[in-house]
């Protein structure tokens, strides 16, 4: 696990287990959030933000967290391990409402300063249908590369935990 990407629906934990991830392995961590938004939410531009993607990738090591799906393929490409958080969708709701609540009026440790906690009735809705209207592409393309990449699939945070304790007796 050198090459490390994290995709899920929003809310879904990717941030939390690549920043313990990016500690067990001693990998450098990029939240893709942080890179992508700048001050007052302002987004990236897309040729600047493919140019930062492909940067990334060259790079011998690292853990990247986040969905992206248009860029999803410049990291699919040159990852060794995928970690696809599928989680039925009430958790990851719960998680950003409650994200919401505790990082009211603060930026969170995974976003670039000057972005402050926000939460929206269309990120919700992005969530909820999730299942419908990402999971099967984001399927179809683990398909695709599973013979040549380490594809792992969580379903539930038991599984996160099994992982985590699986790679800590891995590197000790």
């Amino acid at each position: 696990m050198k090459k490390v990407m994290l995709i899920g629906p929003g809310g879904s934990g990717k941030s939390t287990l690549s920043r313990k991830l990016g500690l067990l392995l001693k990998l450098p961590v990029y939240h893709l959030d942080a890179l992508h938004w700048k001050q007052g939410w302002v987004p990236t531009p897309d040729d600047e933000w493919d140019d930062l993607q492909k940067e990334l990738i060259k790079r011998d090591e690292w853990i990247i967290d986040g969905n992206y799906g248009r860029t999803i393929d410049i990291r699919l490409s040159e990852a060794d391990t995928i970690i696809f958080f599928d989680f039925p969708r009430v958790i990851p709701i719960y998680r950003v409402i409650k994200r919401r609540i505790k990082y009211h009026g603060k930026t969170r440790p995974d976003l670039h300063e000057g972005c402050p906690e926000r939460i929206s009735l269309e990120f919700l809705k992005w969530i909820w249908n999730y299942k419908r209207d990402k999971r099967p592409g984001i399927l179809e393309r683990l398909e695709k590369v599973k013979d040549d990449k380490r594809i792992i699939v969580l379903r539930n945070q038991a599984e996160v935990y099994r992982l985590i304790e699986e790679i800590k007796r891995g590197s000790s």
